[in-house]
Parts: structure tokens; C-alpha cells; sequence
């Protein structure tokens, strides 16, 4: 056997590594004690996400924030104050709490966006129709900014085509171009089959 193969042989794999040396490589910038840490740590961080979030998906998402939490704040690791295992544990108690904000956030603004909706519209005073016209304004919000542009001015000012044109300066082809897109970019997210 050559020298090299034995020394491959004996080199330690991160996921062998105690918590203390998986520490010290990962405070180095070591991407391979990263792997192993979420490989050891992830089944726990999620458990606890899911535990107090009670969603699978919020769960992958504080998991995944936890061990981006982990590799950014490394150096910020002080094996003196405790454990490697403790210092996960608590960004995760911290990224489950901010999800838990923002949720709060989220349902504040619903509620918000519900009531004054209400108050503007009597026919958006069924709760669902308040929903709908929530989800629609979000989903808005995520089309890109010239899509976005175009179907509020067409929307909300009740602007033609050649009037957006003329207030945006853009080809009346590209207007179009926009509106076209953006509606069918809603359309297929905002269609019954798309939620089921």
C-alpha cells in the first residue's frame, strides 16, 4: 500500500469529528464541517421548528435559515460560553421566534388589509372576498416591476394601453408586452388548480 492511500485511509471525516474539532473547522471556514454539522444538528433543528411552528414547510424554512445562521455567524461561536450543539440549538430558538413575528406580521396586515376593505367596499365584506383581494395584491407584488407597473395603472387608473405608453414613455409593443405577461403569470398562480 502507498503512502498516500494510507494517509487517505486515516484522515478523519468531518462527520467523525468531535463537536469541539467540527467547531474549530467550521470557525475556520471549513464548507466540509458546515455538511457534517447540518448532517448531525438538522433532524433536531427541525423537530424543534415544527414542534412550535407547527408547519412542515415554515420548519424547512427555520432549518435551512438556522444552518445559514450557523456558516455566517461561525466566528461568532465562543466554545467557553457552551456547547456547539447548545449554540445551534439557540439560533434556532431565535429563527423560530422571528418566524413566529412574522406570521404575526402576516396575519396583522391580512386582518388590516380586511377590515379596510371592508370599510371601502360593502361587497368585500365577506371575509373570503377580503382574502381574495389580499392574495391577488400579493401576488402582484411578486411580478417584476415593469409587469407590475402596467396592470396597476391599467387596474387602478383605469389607463388604455396607449395611455400607460404615453405615461410611461415605453413603446405602446412593450405595454402590451407587459400586461400580456403579467396577467398570465397571475392567471396561473392565482387559478383554483394552482392551490390544490
Amino acid at each position: 500500500m502507498s503512502p498516500q492511500g494510507s494517509a487517505v485511509a486515516t484522515a478523519p471525516t468531518a462527520e467523525s469529528l468531535t463537536d469541539e474539532e467540527l467547531a474549530r473547522g467550521l470557525v475556520a471556514g471549513d464548507e466540509d464541517c458546515l455538511a457534517a454539522a447540518y448532517h448531525r444538528w438538522s433532524a433536531l433543528v427541525h423537530t424543534l421548528a415544527w414542534r412550535s411552528l407547527g408547519d412542515a414547510r415554515e420548519a424547512e424554512d427555520v432549518t435551512q435559515l438556522v444552518f445559514l445562521g450557523v456558516w455566517r455567524g461561525r466566528r461568532g461561536f465562543r466554545p467557553e460560553r457552551g456547547t456547539f450543539g447548545g449554540w445551534i440549538t439557540g439560533i434556532t430558538r431565535r429563527k423560530i421566534a422571528d418566524a413566529l413575528a412574522a406570521r404575526t406580521r402576516r396575519l396583522a396586515v391580512i386582518a388590516s388589509a380586511g377590515s379596510s376593505l371592508a370599510l371601502a367596499d360593502p361587497a368585500a365584506r365577506q371575509p373570503d372576498a377580503a382574502l381574495d383581494r389580499f392574495v391577488v395584491l400579493d401576488e402582484l407584488a411578486k411580478l417584476p416591476a415593469p409587469q407590475q407597473r402596467v396592470l396597476r395603472l391599467a387596474f387602478y387608473e383605469d389607463l388604455t394601453h396607449t395611455q400607460i405608453a404615453e405615461r410611461t414613455g415605453w413603446p405602446l409593443g412593450t405595454v402590451k408586452s407587459h400586461a400580456r405577461r403579467g396577467l398570465h403569470r397571475l392567471r396561473g398562480t392565482l387559478q383554483p388548480e394552482a392551490f390544490g
